[in-house]
């Protein structure tokens, strides 16, 4: 207790070391009341001998059940805080403190109580030779905050509030990690459909339907699953305690959530999701990884798009081994372009009314030094995917502008086209690409035309548009390939400045007779395109009675199978040659 002032000092009745006793005591307890922090002395045994005021304050704050005053027990209240591993540690540096085994100790614990948690940190040092302990305890509960919404923060999506990529690779190897634990599965889930919602409707609708997805998919699962959000509009959920059967009604379950349209910007939007399963069980052993888990589960969404979208499929070995060899292919690609392994075939284009060949279109090939010559579907998608496309891109152009302009010397003034990925645009180096090639060969810009699906173009015409118009004010002409197949609107064709429009060859192969649903449909495209100014090309031509629909439907052009296949560059001239002595018009 500390002494009370005022009054009259009973220790100078006293003999003189009792008087020096006393006094002592007066000054330890004069400094404790001095520090700003609750502050206690206590002998070996954890007896309360002083506080001071602060620390007073504090018992009145949390209640005096919670803190001893002067004549209690220190280490039984902390024993009665929580008897825990942590708190007996406590207890046991403070009695190796007073017996001279430690200079100091020094930690930071948490006060609960009725209005929240205060946390302190605690430092306590030895008095003389007595085995007295002073004990300081330091409000740090702000910094503690602080502390801990930062790393809140940084284990968590700042759109979601889920736990974010890193987070949920230390709860999946926790998982795994536990002995003999229960099976675990990862659902990899992907939205259908979601670049679509951030074109069309902005970015700021895009969050909002990653948030009311996140909502929806967090009241799908279970109290044991963790959601999480990798990025952009890819999910993953940690099933704890989960067989691939479990997974799989979980995943059914996901995927019900999207029956109910979303409610954004004003709009009901219909959307999708491609879900991947990838699960261990108990055998699992500590080699599985949160990031092979992932991974796998990242394949099999996939794998699932790959199948038509809005489907669950389940990681299997052969996944992984088709992902490792499209690994090396990419690679393969990538030493190809710079070498010389793809080559170029050139299929001819008939001007009907005319019955002239007037042009070409180039397709690539790659003639791979072990599985031979393979088509652009083998390896194009790999390109766009692996970030080659620009480079094979500017490898077609370059060489197909060339063979251009070596015909054109040679007599034969053809025009050639070139087919151009919508994954070149957001490089915005495509004009460029362009002039350089042409530049280099000296082909004239009239005699080269750039076509692009209806498909890649809808996916931003606003950029496409842009970078059509400096096109076409250099004088390259611009084709849109397989329309009507797509989904462009009439606004979005207005809008670009193309000059030829590639009518779908589903289209052309449906023809049976003039009369037939799909002569209709080429006859509205022809009639749309010369609206706008623009002519029509009839693509896969296999018939005779295509061609023949196609010319009276009003056709600029026609390619296809029955006119000519594509062949090598040497081979044009010979075909050219005998088309001219048969006289085929």
């Amino acid at each position: 207790m500390r002494p009370q002032p005022g009054g009259d000092d009973p220790t100078l009745a006293a003999p003189r070391h009792e008087r020096d006793d006393a006094r002592d005591a007066a000054l330890v307890a004069s400094v404790l009341d001095a520090l700003p922090s609750p502050t206690v002395l206590i002998d070996e045994d954890g007896t309360l001998l002083l506080t001071n005021s602060a620390w007073d304050a504090m018992a009145d704050l949390v209640g005096g059940d919670l803190l001893v005053r002067v004549g209690g027990n220190y280490f039984a209240m902390v024993l009665d805080m929580k008897d825990d591993a942590t708190n007996r540690t406590l207890i046991s540096t403070l009695n190796e403190l007073s017996r001279g085994e430690r200079r100091w100790v020094s930690s930071d614990y948490a006060l609960p109580y009725s209005d929240g948690v205060i946390w302190f940190h605690l430092q306590a040092s030895r008095v003389g030779e007595s085995g007295r302990i002073v004990v300081t305890h330091t409000d740090v509960t702000s910094r503690v905050r602080a502390e801990r919404a930062s790393s809140w923060r940084a284990r968590h999506d700042h759109l979601t509030n889920l736990p974010n990529r890193a987070y949920l690779h230390e709860l999946i190897d926790a998982e795994l990690q536990r002995p003999e634990g229960p099976p675990v599965a990862v659902l990899f889930l992907d939205v259908d459909g979601f670049k679509a919602v951030n074109d069309s409707l902005g970015h700021d609708v895009g969050d909002q339907l990653l948030r009311e997805l996140a909502g929806r998919l967090t009241d799908g699962t279970r109290a044991e699953d963790t959601v999480g959000r990798l990025g952009g509009d890819e999910f993953v959920v940690l099933c704890r305690d989960c067989d691939v059967d479990g997974a799989e009604m979980l995943a059914q379950r996901f995927q019900s959530t999207f029956d109910q349209p979303f409610e954004l910007g004003g709009h009901a939007v219909r959307l999708s999701a491609s879900i991947g399963i990838a699960a261990v069980g108990r055998s699992g052993g500590p080699s599985v990884r949160s990031t092979d888990l992932v991974r796998d589960a990242d394949l099999a969404m996939y794998a699932a798009k790959a199948a038509g979208r809005n489907r669950v499929r389940h990681f299997s070995p052969d996944l992984r081994s088709a992902a490792q060899q499209r690994m090396q292919l990419a690679s393969q690609l990538r030493e190809a372009i710079e070498g010389d392994q793809l080559v170029l075939h050139y299929q001819p284009v008939l001007h009907l009314p005319s019955g002239e060949c007037t042009g070409v279109e180039a397709l690539v090939r790659w003639q791979h030094p072990e599985r031979g010559l393979l088509p652009p579907s083998e390896f194009v998608p790999l390109a766009e995917e692996h970030d080659l496309i620009v480079p094979l891109t500017r490898w077609v152009l370059a060489t197909a502008t060339r063979q251009a302009a070596a015909w054109d010397a040679a007599g034969l003034p053809l025009v050639v086209g070139v087919n151009i990925s919508a994954h070149h645009f957001p490089a915005g180096t495509l004009v460029q690409d362009v002039a350089h090639a042409l530049a280099v060969s000296g082909l004239p810009p009239e005699r080269l035309v750039l076509e692009l699906t209806e498909t890649s173009v809808a996916e931003d015409p606003a950029l496409a548009a842009a970078q059509f118009a400096r096109l076409r004010i250099s004088g390259v002409e611009v084709s849109i390939d397989d329309f009507g197949r797509g989904y462009s609107s009439l606004s979005q064709l207005i809008s670009l400045p193309v000059g030829v429009l590639k009518i779908d060859r589903s289209l052309v192969v449906g023809v049976d007779g003039r009369m037939s649903e799909a002569a209709a449909a080429i006859a509205a495209v022809v009639s749309l395109a010369s609206a706008f100014g623009m002519r029509t090309l009839a693509e896969g031509v296999e018939t005779e009675e295509q061609l023949a629909v196609a010319t009276e439907l009003g056709c600029s052009f026609a390619q296809g199978y029955l006119i000519a296949r594509p062949m090598p560059a040497g081979e044009l001239a010979d075909w050219l040659h005998a088309r001219a002595l048969v006289g085929v018009h």
